[in-house]
This record gives C-alpha cells, sequence and structure tokens, in this order.
C-alpha cells in the first residue's frame, strides 16, 4: 500500500476515534498556552478576593498601582531564582541548595573585605559564590554521580554553615550606596529590580526556546541516554545547568542585599521550596523534559499575590503555608491527571 503523507501547512481534522483530539491534547503549546490562562485566571480571582476584602485600599487608584510594583518587587529574587531552577528540573535535576547559595553569597558581598572593593567587587563575589557553588552541585551529580537530592541537601547544609561562620552569626551590613539604590532605582517609573526580573526571564525564554542549549536541556531531561546517543555530552550540559542555577543564586542575592541593606546567614529562608512550587504549576514536570519559563514566572506571581493578599487582610504566615501546600498537592494531581487519565479516555474507542 502506498504511504501517504499529510500536508504540514494543515491542520489534521479530529476524527471520530478521537485521534485529532488526543493529538491535540497532547501538543505541548496547547498545554503551556492552556496552563499559562489557568495561572492568569488564579490571579484574576486572588485580585478579585483582594477587592472584595479590602474595598477601601482598591478604591484608590494610587495604592493599587503602588501595590502592583509592591508585588513585583516581592517577586523579582525569587523570579530570578525560579529561572535557574526551571532550567534544573527540565534538565531531570533538582536543586535544594539555592536559599542558602543566595545566603553565602549574600553574606561573602558583604563582608568589610569585599566591600572595600566597591560596588563591582560585591556584584563580582556574589556572582562568583554562586557559579562556583553551582560548579560544585554539578561535578557531584555529573562526574560523581551523587542523586541531586542527596548532593543538594549536602549543599545546602554546608552553605549555610559556612554563610553562618563567615558572618558570625550576625547581621552584614551593605554600606555601599549603589548596589542598596538597585531596590530603590527606577527607569521611567518601573523599579529596577523588576526590570532585572523581566531581563532574566527574556534571557531565559531565549536560552531555553531559541539555543541549542535549551534543546539539550529538553532532551537531557526526557531521555538523558537517548540524549547520549545523540552526541550530547550529558555530564558536561548537567555541570552547565547547575552553574547556571547558581548564576541566578548570585544574582539574586544581590537583589535581596539591596532590599534589606544587609545580608545574614538566614536569608533566602525555604526559597528552594517556593522555587521549585512555582516551576511545578507553572507546567514543569518534575521527571523532567517538560517546562515553560513563562508558566514558572507566572507561578512565582500567584505565589506572590497570595502573601499580598494575606499581608492586607493581617492573615497569619502558617494560614499562607497552608494554602501553597494545597496549591503544589493541586498542580502535581492536574499533571497526573492530565497525562494519565485523559490520555486514556481519548484513547477509547468508540
Amino acid at each position: 500500500m502506498k504511504a501517504t503523507t499529510a500536508d504540514p501547512g494543515t491542520r489534521p481534522a479530529i476524527s471520530k476515534d478521537g485521534d485529532g483530539l488526543r493529538r491535540w491534547w497532547s501538543s505541548e503549546g496547547n498545554e503551556f498556552a492552556g496552563r499559562n490562562l489557568a495561572l492568569i485566571g488564579v490571579l484574576v480571582v486572588l485580585v478579585v478576593l483582594g477587592v472584595l476584602t479590602r474595598p477601601d485600599l482598591y478604591s484608590d487608584p494610587e495604592w493599587v498601582r503602588n501595590n502592583i510594583f509592591t508585588i513585583l518587587q516581592q517577586a523579582s529574587a525569587i523570579g530570578v531564582v525560579t529561572v535557574g531552577m526551571t532550567f534544573v528540573i527540565i534538565g531531570g535535576g533538582i536543586d535544594l541548595s539555592v536559599g542558602a547559595i543566595m545566603a553565602l553569597a549574600g553574606v561573602w558581598a558583604t563582608t568589610v573585605a569585599t566591600q572595600s572593593f566597591g560596588a563591582g567587587g560585591m556584584i563580582f563575589t556574589a556572582i562568583a559564590v554562586g557559579v562556583g557553588t553551582g560548579l560544585v552541585n554539578g561535578l557531584l551529580i555529573s562526574y560523581g554521580r551523587l542523586v541531586p537530592f542527596i548532593a543538594t541537601l549536602a549543599m545546602m547544609v554546608a552553605a549555610r554553615g559556612l554563610a553562618a561562620s563567615i558572618s558570625g552569626k550576625q547581621t552584614q551590613i551593605s554600606g555601599d550606596a549603589t548596589i542598596n539604590g538597585i531596590a530603590s532605582t527606577e527607569i521611567l517609573g518601573v523599579p529596577l529590580l523588576v526590570i532585572i526580573l523581566v531581563l532574566v526571564v527574556a534571557a531565559g525564554w531565549v536560552l531555553l526556546n531559541r539555543t541549542t542549549f535549551g534543546r539539550r536541556t529538553v532532551a537531557v531531561g526526557g531521555n538523558p541516554e537517548a540524549a547520549r546517543l545523540a552526541g550530547i555530552n550529558v555530564k558536561r550540559h548537567t555541570l552547565l545547568l547547575y552553574a547556571l542555577s547558581g548564576l541566578c543564586c548570585g544574582i539574586g542575592a544581590l537583589m535581596l542585599t539591596a532590599q534589606a541593606n544587609s545580608a545574614q546567614a538566614a536569608m533566602a529562608n525555604l526559597y528552594e521550596l517556593d522555587a521549585i512550587a512555582a516551576a511545578i504549576i507553572g507546567g514543569t514536570l518534575l521527571s523532567g523534559g517538560r517546562g515553560t519559563i513563562v508558566g514558572a514566572l507566572f507561578g512565582v506571581l500567584v505565589f506572590s499575590t497570595i502573601t499580598n493578599l494575606f499581608a492586607i487582610n493581617n492573615l497569619t504566615t502558617e494560614s499562607q503555608n497552608m494554602i501553597k501546600g494545597g496549591i503544589i498537592v493541586a498542580a502535581v494531581l492536574i499533571q497526573q491527571f492530565r497525562f494519565g487519565s485523559l490520555t486514556k479516555l481519548f484513547s477509547r474507542r468508540p
């Protein structure tokens, strides 16, 4: 029988047996678009809840504008870290040490010796510490063959301990006006922290979707053995993924230091969980091979908006954490439902 090929420019029709519907449902583009729209819907619901619970605040346009920038600024540092985390998870790994790396980078950058070199020295130190610790993670995982969970857990403990040792368990004040000014500077009315977040997200999107590095990341996370047989140096690529995560941690540490005008060993506590959660609800699979930077950003914004909503209503942090936990569980269940139940449903023949 002569094989026929479909015109690539035409959309396949949905046949009676559900093949077209199944292909549409499994399409990554449709999946990510649908998930992003759902997250936008969640943000709208949260805003409506804010309007209903605090109409006195939302009736003031100036307050609303300032509150939007407040949410974006609160999301800026964790958003930058989430970009790096998303790459690591797509590549089939996990990084539990991002919060500790941020603390170590911030503390090291604010020592008296480092601050004597000015803003340039502080920026270089934070970035170098972040990338350096990320490389250590990558070496342990790719060449030492440690499980990512164990390697990054060990780094989390070690980095916190080193940060506490360097700072003497004291808060270190940042006396550099340039670094501190990062949190207060605005460009055309937009806070610099928000601009940095947008630039990092844009760079991450281009790197993931428009470069060979991004395609290799998806390949390594989806099937490492197949990627190796295809000629990809899986070990080196894994090393680079964790270095990228460390780079994002270094940038995030500078942003947190600027916001607090200080750094301490306890800073960025549990940021690793927030970054993982944001990536997951944004559509990144914990098993690797699939993910989106834009979705991860929406995940960060959802959590930041929840935090803001609880703050303006004077609700407890405990309640906020319970809501976050519920969102994470719901996101994972939705992933399982999508890739399991509905696939079986559309596979049924009439």
